[in-house]
C-alpha cells in the first residue's frame, strides 16, 4: 500500500500582510533567486496582481 499525499499551494496561507512578510522573510533568507522569484509570483498572485503591467 502505498503513501498517499495532498497537494499543497503556499498561496492558501497567505491571507495576511503578516503571512506574506513572514513567507517573504523566510524566501529571502534562504537566499535562492528561484525560489525568491516563486515567492514573489506567489504574492502577485495572491494580491491579484498577476500581469497588471501587461495593460500598459
Amino acid at each position: 500500500m502505498g503513501i498517499k499525499t495532498t497537494g499543497w499551494s503556499p498561496t492558501a496561507h497567505l491571507d495576511s500582510d503578516a503571512a506574506v512578510l513572514a513567507y517573504l522573510e523566510a524566501v529571502f533568507e534562504d537566499g535562492d533567486p528561484a525560489l525568491i522569484a516563486a515567492a514573489l509570483a506567489d504574492v502577485a498572485h495572491v494580491r491579484g496582481n498577476v500581469g497588471a503591467d501587461l495593460d500598459d
